[in-house]
């Protein structure tokens, strides 16, 4: 996530050509977007992050549910 902040910051920042941005090209932030398209469609697949967060997700929840059943 803080990948796409950054992107994010550095398209405003080029947009309203700030400090020394302004000179910078598109491209180099078309290509961050690549790659961040790249990690989250694939990146997080091959290492297994994406179902990672969905089982600590999940378990959070259920000793939630614990915790409040048993207080």
């Amino acid at each position: 996530m803080p990948l796409i902040i950054i992107i994010v910051l550095l398209s405003a920042l080029k947009y309203f050509e700030f400090g020394p941005l302004e000179n910078l090209s598109w491209w180099w932030i078309v290509g961050l977007f690549a790659i961040a398209f790249l990690w989250f469609e694939f990146g997080e697949r091959m290492l297994g992050l994406d179902k990672r967060k969905a089982h600590e997700q999940l378990e959070k929840a259920r000793k939630d549910r614990v915790k409040k059943t048993f207080k």
